[in-house]
């Protein structure tokens, strides 16, 4: 398990991370999310004992992180960090080695990641000659060929189309299912609220929100209900209910009312005052969570 335990860390009068803690359970897939400038790169770093914090506690299985533990995670940067005149193949295989694979380990394991993640054609290439996306899945597989017990992602969908983020997604689940923790940041939020089991939100260099997707969903204050057509009578039943003016489009109405409501009660109120042809109550969404948790920080990032 990784604990990370009220960190902070400061670049000069910079606090980048003011205390920020979490853990990951082995096989979890957890978010960490936040604005540019929340301190998520800096906790990854430090996780990885490229930044030292200035207070506060990181362990894996209850070991502080030293170089040999080191080599057994897996780390994808936001930025480029391939050698561009060096061959796919022989780049994976010589990122296996420094994680201490012999070199037979490493060439199997190389040409498994390779098959995988479709870069076959590509493998006796360069990655100069490599389009952005293709170059993203020659990191994963930098990364991951050592089979890390944790591997740490700093926006791993960056220069991927939708069909290739597809196979990044099932990749880290599969590492999921086979026990290896991941620690990831992003804000392409379909795609992490599909991946993540646990989430932090970091703002400012501190945690606002942590928990599993149903339990940030729980301790939301509102939920939206559509409700189909758009009658006088259904207006009045709403409003006798005490919710405000709703969003009309398309001959339906959208209401947004405090997540104690009963929506029993409404429902037959609605059915009561007219022809309902539809009724749904919908749970927010990661992004509606982030965007409230966050507030005005949230909508510019």
């Amino acid at each position: 398990m990784l604990v990370v335990e009220r960190v902070r860390r400061s670049f000069g009068a910079v606090e980048a991370v003011r205390d920020v803690s979490f853990t990951c359970a082995p096989g979890t897939v957890l978010g960490l999310l936040g604005p540019n400038g929340a301190g998520k790169t800096t906790t990854m770093r430090m996780i990885l004992g490229i930044y030292p914090p200035d207070a506060g506690s990181i362990a894996w299985n209850g070991r502080t992180i030293d170089r040999e533990l080191r080599r057994t995670f897996g780390y994808l940067p936001e930025e480029r960090g391939l050698y561009a005149k060096m061959p796919v193949r022989e780049q994976i295989e010589y990122f296996a080695r420094l994680h201490g694979l012999d070199e037979r380990a490493a060439q199997r394991r190389t040409a498994a990641w390779i098959e995988r993640l479709g870069l076959g054609e590509y493998a006796k290439r360069t990655c100069s000659e490599l389009s952005k996306g293709n170059q993203q899945k020659v990191q994963l597989a930098c990364a991951v060929v050592h089979d890390p017990v944790l591997l740490i992602l700093d926006e791993p969908f960056s220069g991927l189309d939708p069909l290739n983020a597809e196979i990044m997604v099932e990749c880290l689940r599969a590492l999921a299912e086979g026990g290896t923790t991941l620690l990831l940041s992003s804000h392409q939020m379909w795609q992490i609220e599909n991946l993540c089991r646990e989430f932090c939100i970091v703002a400012a260099g501190t945690v606002r929100l942590r928990g599993s997707l149903e339990e940030l969903r729980h301790a939301f204050p509102t939920r939206s209900v559509k409700v189909a057509p758009d009658l006088p009578a259904i207006r009045a039943a709403f409003a006798a209910c005490g919710a405000g003016e709703p969003l009309a489009e398309d001959g339906a109405l959208t209401y947004v009312l405090p997540a104690e409501t009963d929506f029993g009660a409404l429902l037959r109120a609605a059915v009561a005052a007219g022809d309902v042809s539809d009724f749904e109550r919908r749970e927010p969404s990661l992004n509606e969570i982030y965007v409230h948790a966050l507030g005005n920080q949230g909508a510019a990032s």
